[in-house]
């Protein structure tokens, strides 16, 4: 029976969680080891120039607690400098389009890069391995080289979606990027061919060396700024000097008796607590999993909840976000009442709803004594920048802002973007029951919301809870993945709604999930991105 547990998105960082737990590190020590291999082998999904959230407990220790790294509009933005460059709003509602592009690609699409400090303050606090020898794993993947996995294949040749550009730009805009990224002849890397980024390696070991202060403060710090300078960046020395995780105490919600810890806003742990707050006033076992009935019921959950995000959530240092009102049981008893008189929850846009936006990746660790690790990190909208000689891109995170002015989301210098990261914890009582987690932007809550259904109202293990059909809406459109049933699709057109059916069996999010039962766990990782759980 496995002590330990360990689910990512990529073979290679569940593998060396899954070294690290064996000899002796804790499951923070795995979830920062797994997530560094994750920056070398996935590299547009997440990187050490990024954001997200770790959400940590660790009763050996009495701990609870999150770390935010959100990455934050540069202290050099002002909060009407794209209002005239408004196209639209992305069709999957993160974030805008906008004339040139300027906010999704290139050097004034980057926040500030937080990854890197919120792993070294991790393990500074809670760890047992240094950042250097963590940094080891990863550096042999730049060095030695990764095979492009169908995932990270399919990623470069994503078409056009939501409105965006075409992901292939994202890797040859720029020269330093062309470098890394493309073959010779002009392509991306086919699937099965190693590639390398001896760059990348290079500021590891030099981060090794040096720690994570040569990055922020030192001579990393430098080449950056003086890159960004060069090329009308945002970014400047203060911004890199000032970053640092905030710690936050998790936010709490109950489910059918079960507790439930997830993260505060920015992050989208508020999002995920209403709905289940909503769908708890329905037996939904009753409905029957993925009927239409159950569809809809869960789909207005959705789109109330999207709604209430889009109009009232945002960053809590610069907005008043009525965490209280929105989270509260009595709303979420109205909200179940309009759902049952059947009325169609509106979720105002720009436009409809669109495809998925996937730049994310995601780790989860759990072990028998009730340790667990849960982070989603990121690059949002890649930059498609990388410094020469540094080998990591950076994060392209300022497209998500809303460039209207005087609004939730709206630009302004320090301040973070709502995202839907939402690295939860389930419990009963006080042992946790589910340790779960998910990349896939504006689906992300989407996707965790239905695992955890899955298993508390449906008795599913990890990975059945995971790999069961999913859907979501994200707008007045309710988007279904191929495998739920043709008839049920009739029914919901039937009864008026706007109805999507995308191509892809998994869809809306990659839930990576650890459950625990009876003292044993059993893992769970998305089938979409090639990812695994390992026990030790």
């Amino acid at each position: 029976m496995a002590q330990a547990m360990v689910s990512a998105a990529q073979p290679e960082a569940a593998e060396a969680g899954a070294d690290i737990l064996r000899a002796g590190g804790n499951v923070v020590d795995a979830a920062i080891g797994a997530a560094l291999v994750q920056t070398a082998v996935d590299p547009q999904m997440c990187g050490i120039a990024g954001m997200g959230c770790l959400h940590v407990h660790l009763p050996s220790q009495g701990v609870h607690t999150t770390l935010d790294f959100h990455g934050r509009a540069p202290l050099a933005v002002r909060p009407d400098m794209w209002a005239d460059r408004i196209v639209k709003e992305a069709d999957d509602g993160w974030g805008f389009i906008l004339r040139d592009r300027v906010n999704e690609i290139g050097y004034q699409s980057i926040t500030t890069p937080r990854t890197l400090a919120a792993f070294d303050t991790a393990l500074r606090r809670w760890g047992t391995r240094t950042l250097a020898d963590l940094l080891e794993p990863a550096i042999a993947w730049c060095e030695q080289g990764f095979q492009v996995r169908p995932h990270v294949s399919e990623f470069w040749h994503y078409p056009p979606r939501a409105g965006r550009e075409a992901n292939l730009g994202i890797i040859s805009r720029f020269p330093a990027t062309r470098a890394i990224y493309l073959r010779p002849d002009g392509k991306p890397h086919a699937v099965g061919e190693v590639l390398r980024n001896p760059d990348m390696g290079r500021t590891y070991r030099r981060i090794a060396q040096h720690g994570a202060a040569e990055f922020y403060q030192g001579a990393i710090a430098r080449e950056i700024i003086a890159d960004m300078q060069a090329n009308d960046g945002l970014l400047g020395g203060e911004d890199l000097a000032t970053c640092a995780p905030e710690e936050t105490t998790p936010l709490w919600g109950t489910y059918r008796g079960w507790r439930i810890a997830t993260n505060n806003p920015p992050g989208g742990g508020i999002q995920l607590l209403q709905m289940l707050n909503i769908l708890e006033q329905f037996d939904l076992g009753a409905l029957g999993h993925n009927s239409p009935e159950y569809i809809r019921v869960v789909a207005e959950a959705m789109k109330i909840a999207t709604a209430d995000k889009d109009a009232k959530v945002g960053d809590p240092r610069f907005t008043d976000v009525p965490v209280a009102a929105l989270t509260a049981k009595s709303y979420a008893a109205s909200c179940a009442e309009r759902i049952r008189r059947g009325e169609k929850a509106m979720v105002p846009r720009l436009n409809a709803g669109g495809a998925e936006s996937k730049h994310t990746t995601h780790v989860c660790v759990m072990d028998a004594a009730g340790n667990a690790a849960t982070m989603t990190h990121t690059l949002g909208q890649p930059s498609g920048v990388v410094t020469p000689g540094l080998g990591f891109m950076y994060n392209g995170a300022m497209g998500v802002f809303d460039p209207r002015p005087g609004r939730a989301g709206s630009l302004a210098p320090g301040k973070a973007r709502f995202s839907a990261l939402s690295p939860t914890i389930v419990f009963k009582d006080d042992r946790p029951v589910l340790v779960l987690g998910a990349p896939g932007a504006t689906y992300i809550t989407m996707g965790n919301l239905q695992v955890i259904l899955n298993v508390l109202d449906h008795g599913m293990d990890a990975q059945q809870a995971i790999s069961a059909p999913r859907f979501a809406a994200v707008s007045d459109t309710i988007e279904l993945s191929n495998r739920i049933l043709r008839a049920t699709e009739r029914s919901l057109r039937e009864w008026g709604y706007p109805v999507l059916r995308h191509a892809q069996s998994f869809q809306f999010a990659w839930v990576h999930a650890i459950r625990c039962r009876d003292g044993v766990l059993d893992g769970g990782a998305d089938p979409a991105t090639g990812g695994m759980a390992i026990g030790v």
